[in-house]
């Protein structure tokens, strides 16, 4: 590592002694990372300064540090290109990795603008400076190596402070990419003037050569090394660490490939490695396994910074001191001005290039041109090369070329470490008020009402919160003046208001309004595309598909440009000629063969169209509450839906020619969900201490065994006949068996397309609609319009039911929206077996609640799925029955639906008729929201009032003789907050199962076969 003469140095200390300098730069580092939050200065400052004292107190009071001083010194000697190899893969790895691929794809003009004839013009200039400014006397040669060395930027500090302010996205990938292609263009460019330095002459011919070689090879070999990757990760199976390990494996080898084996550019393999495991592997890693390797590479980069600009530090102050007859007082002065004439090339760079900077890609404004400018950080490049090979054979060619090599090294290292450590600490620490300056971090009205909503469901959730820890029978109350005093965050944002009651800011225009709430539509689709694929939605072909769409959305959305993520997948999104021609000559052509072209054909379509449409209607729901009731949010929501117009036509055309597709997709959905249930279930025993680690470990391997068979052997479904998919319907599965023959004799299998009319408001009720496949939209006249964002029943509803129980007309119209496959069962069948089983009539009745629920009072249950609807009455609700005089006393989040007789409430003669809902909230959701218990019907919706600032229930008197049904609300979450509670998936299915499944409620018995089916659809329920 040293050479004899500084071995004996050391005090006889052996190399074990090298450690303790990694040791103590980690706790500088540690100790850095807290200050920077304080003092707002970029890390990488604070470690280049700390490297220079540490070198300092060393090298200038004769070993002052002991036995750090040892390590410090074997650091500082160590082998250059060894500095290269360790620690360069890794900071050009992470930082090609974490670029989005479309990003890239969009900037790749502009980066290379930057990269290539921008670091030969500023090489050049540097150069010119250099040898015709300095009284140094250096020649052409030397001063193209000290200008190339200085050509490479760093501005991980600025990138890191662009992101915390909120700038453009396309300024950061602009910078940060720029950084990552021209540190390749710089060490190409260093290496051809470093061999010119050491004496070797090229013609015009040769550097053409020179060029292309190490630049086309590398990429070639990166290209090559990348694709290996990308295929040997395909046979890995949710294992991180092999995941891991295959991507450190592939930086370092790739840089070890091409800059020793093939002497090719290092920097470029491993930049082509990250981009491309970017751009194809992005969907491999996911869930734990995306965060493990986020944080693996983050903590691998951090560590090479903190070695590198510490170690760096070391190196500058040991050479100034060491060289201090040959640093002179001017050159200070030279230092000062070979700094300015850096920003001056830099800026020169940016103004000769702007033209196509503003014409490609993007574009890019002036003012995004002026943070360019004063972006061009230097850093750990410049530095790295600054401690390479340049200052060992160089050195040595000085040496026996006889020139004066000690004076050209020490101002070598003088300069550069001198220029990093200027553009770090003066660049470095004003970019914050440059932005501030050319108001680059304007906060939008969007933005504002999004965080007063959160501010608003903050001090919301810390009320409930109270209600829940602030007493108990051990320890007794808290006082919650002195909670909310300590509870920073709300004394910092205040109490927040509801942003739907918040005035629009005015200086904002429409233009800019729209376009970030388009931006927060698309992300939010974005979001949840990757919480499918999480769950096993989709599959990585379609996700890179669905992902690439928003990105290019996004882009469209930047322009101005109204929502197109469906432009992206149209290609994808087809039904073949030739697939309907097999379908209908099916006789002619082997079954299998039909099936296996079919479904391989059409299947990633159908996976990419139902996540278009699911996604949608999630933001959908959560858009409004977010941002609240304007104009441009209605404008958003209807650029969604039409949207959605296309996709809807596709799944209705795939259902009549091709409906086993779509079950087969469904099937692998199921299938993969409840593999994925049962594996986090065996998990959640190993952290309860009732599995050990042996049986943990042999039951998650035969889950994932099943789920690699998933994969790789995808299931094949026969379509069921239609009594089949009747018996199947959850309404009929629940029932004895004799009643289920009866009803499926003499039910009628209707096929509905999209847009016909299954039953009119006012008609006369003559039966129920058992959905069995499709969506059907419910409307109702007189009926505020935004009550329901999302007014639907999905397969598994059963409607009309509570209209033929009652002997009253349909309450709403339903009309099918996409194609519906549905059975009709007349109403007089109905009504016998309900007469002839009279153990039937509170399933009836329960079931007939359902549908009714989701209309009157949408504010509550319209979130929620059927099947998961149907978990929460079946598990937390109960039918009370109730004659004329009698009381009715709800407790604290309940939800009383009337559905059949006439209530009043307390103290008043208003009549409440059926079907209506009267709702009873927590006190802390009503002090947080400002609202009181009310009731829900189709005219109207009254308040219930508090006694003394107490809640004391509510209590509705019996008119007549009454059915309701009370539902434990508070065992779910049905609210509109997307970030605030903890969900299962990004798609409305809430933390409420588990919870309802925790809870029992007193119930009348039901028979054998309906209690093992709902034991097994709460099963199948928590699954998804």
């Amino acid at each position: 590592m040293a050479s004899q003469d500084d071995q004996s140095d050391h005090g006889g200390e052996g190399p074990e002694i090298a450690i303790l300098f990694v040791v103590v730069a980690f706790f500088i580092g540690t100790l850095s990372r807290q200050m920077v939050g304080k003092i707002k200065v970029p890390y990488t400052v604070v470690l280049l300064v700390i490297g220079i004292g540490l070198g300092s107190l060393e090298h200038g009071t004769h070993r002052g540090l002991g036995a750090l001083g040892q390590s410090i010194r074997m650091w500082s000697k160590i082998n250059p290109n060894l500095i290269l190899f360790v620690f360069l893969p890794a900071l050009l790895f992470d930082s090609s990795f974490s670029m989005e691929f479309h990003q890239i794809k969009r900037c790749i003009i502009q980066m290379l603008l930057l990269a290539v004839p921008g670091v030969i013009i500023s090489t050049l200039c540097l150069a010119l400076v250099h040898h015709c400014v300095f009284p140094y006397g250096w020649n052409w040669s030397i001063s193209l190596l000290l200008g190339g060395l200085l050509s490479a930027t760093d501005p991980v500090a600025v990138v890191a402070l662009l992101k915390d302010l909120g700038a453009s996205k396309k300024l950061n990938t602009i910078i940060d990419g720029e950084a990552l292609m021209n540190d390749g263009t710089a060490m190409v460019v260093f290496e051809l003037f470093h061999q010119m330095a050491m004496g070797k002459h090229f013609s015009p011919g040769d550097v053409i050569e020179f060029l292309s070689k190490v630049s086309l090879l590398a990429l070639g070999l990166g290209l090559i090394i990348g694709m290996i990757t990308v295929l040997w990760l395909g046979f890995i199976f949710n294992d991180t660490v092999m995941e891991i390990t295959l991507t450190f494996a592939a930086s370092y080898f790739a840089f070890f490939l091409a800059q020793s084996v093939a002497e090719v550019s290092g920097v470029l393999a491993v930049m082509t490695v990250g981009m491309f495991l970017a751009a194809f592997a992005r969907t491999a890693f996911r869930g734990e396994s995306q965060q493990a390797m986020h944080h693996f590479w983050n903590m691998v980069a951090y560590f090479a910074n903190t070695i590198i600009f510490l170690l760096s530090g070391v190196v500058i102050a040991e050479n100034i001191l060491r060289s201090q007859s040959f640093i002179e007082a001017r050159d200070w002065g030279y230092l000062v001005l070979l700094y300015l004439f850096v920003q001056l090339s830099r800026a020169l760079v940016v103004v000769v290039l702007y033209p196509g900077l503003r014409y490609y890609g993007y574009g890019l404004s002036l003012k995004e041109a002026t943070v360019l400018v004063w972006a061009g950080l230097r850093g750990a490049v410049a530095l790295a090369l600054s401690l390479s090979s340049c200052f060992a054979e160089f050195r040595l060619f000085m040496q026996v070329s006889g020139n004066v090599s000690e004076i050209t090294r020490a101002k070598f290292v003088f300069f550069t470490g001198g220029v990093v450590f200027l553009t770090l600490t003066i660049n470095g620490t004003t970019t914050q008020f440059l932005l501030r300056f050319l108001r680059m971090e304007k906060t939008t009205d969007t933005k504002r009402l999004v965080l007063e909503h959160v501010m608003h469901d903050m001090n919301m959730k810390a009320v409930e919160a109270y209600e829940e820890l602030g007493e108990d029978e051990e320890l007794g109350p808290a006082d919650m003046t002195t909670v909310y005093k300590y509870i920073g965050c709300l004394n910092q944002f205040g109490r927040g208001h509801h942003p739907h009651g918040l005035a629009p800011n005015v200086e904002d225009s429409r233009s800019i309004q729209l376009q970030d709430t388009r931006l927060r539509f698309l992300n939010g689709v974005q979001a949840a595309y990757w919480q499918m694929l999480e769950e096993g939605r989709i599959s990585e072909n379609a996700a890179l598909l669905l992902m690439q769409s928003v990105d290019e959305a996004l882009d469209g959305v930047a322009k101005q440009e109204e929502l197109s993520d469906w432009t992206g997948l149209r290609p994808y999104v087809h039904i073949p000629k030739y697939l309907k021609l097999l379908q209908s000559k099916r006789p002619f052509f082997p079954q299998k063969l039909v099936h296996y072209l079919v479904v391989e054909r059409l299947e990633l379509g159908c996976y990419v169209t139902a996540a278009f449409l699911r996604a949608h209607v999630y933001v959908r729901r959560h858009i409004r509450d977010f941002i609240g009731e304007t104009e441009v949010t209605k404008a958003v929501i209807k650029e969604s839906e039409d949207e959605e117009l296309e996709a809807k036509r596709f799944l209705e055309d795939i259902r009549l020619t091709f409906s086993q597709v779509l079950r087969v997709v469904k099937t692998k959905q199921v299938v993969h969900a409840i593999l994925v249930r049962l594996h986090h279930y065996i998990r959640s025993l190993e952290k309860s201490g009732l599995l050990e680690e042996k049986e943990t470990v042999q039951l998650s391997d035969a889950i994932q065994l099943e789920l690699k068979k998933l994969l790789r052997k995808p299931p094949t479904v026969k379509i069921p006949k239609g009594s089949q998919v009747l018996r199947d319907h959850p309404f009929i599965a629940a029932l004895p068996d004799h009643i289920q023959a009866q009803l499926v004799s003499c039910a009628k299998q209707c096929l509905k397309l999209r847009g016909n009319v299954i039953c009119e408001e006012g008609s006369r009720a003559d039966g129920l609609w058992l959905i069995a496949n499709g969506v059907v939209k419910w409307s109702k006249r007189n009926l505020d319009k935004n009550r329901s964002l999302h007014p639907v029943f999905a397969h598994g509803s059963t409607l009309g039911l509570y209209e033929v129980l009652m002997g009253m007309p349909y309450l709403c119209e339903l009309t099918a929206d996409s194609v519906v496959q549905c059975f009709f069962l007349e109403a007089s069948k109905v009504l016998s077996i309900c007469r002839s089983e009279p153990r039937l009539e509170h399933y009836f009745w329960q079931e007939s609640t359902l549908a009714i629920s989701k209309i009157i009072l949408p504010e509550t249950f319209e979130l929620l799925a059927m099947h998961e609807l149907r978990l929460v009455f079946e598990s937390s609700s109960t039918t009370v029955s109730c004659l004329r005089g009698e009381v009715v006393e709800l407790r604290p989040g309940e939800t009383a639906l009337l559905v059949d007789g006439f209530i009043k409430r307390d103290e008043s003669d208003e009549i409440i008729a059926a079907p209506s809902a009267v709702v009873c909230p927590h006190r802390a959701s009503l002090q947080a929201s400002g609202n009181t218990t009310c009731v829900h019907s189709f005219t109207y919706l009254n308040v219930l009032r508090f006694s003394d600032g107490s809640y004391y229930g509510s209590v509705l008197d019996v008119v007549a003789r009454s059915r309701l049904i009370i539902v434990r609300c508070d065992l779910f979450t049905a609210t509109s907050s997307m970030s605030l509670l903890p969900r299962r998936s990004s798609l409305g299915r809430d933390s409420f199962i588990q919870r309802a499944r925790m809870s029992s409620f007193d119930r009348k018995p039901r028979s054998g076969r309906a209690r093992s089916f709902a034991t097994f659809f709460q099963v199948l329920t928590s699954a998804f």
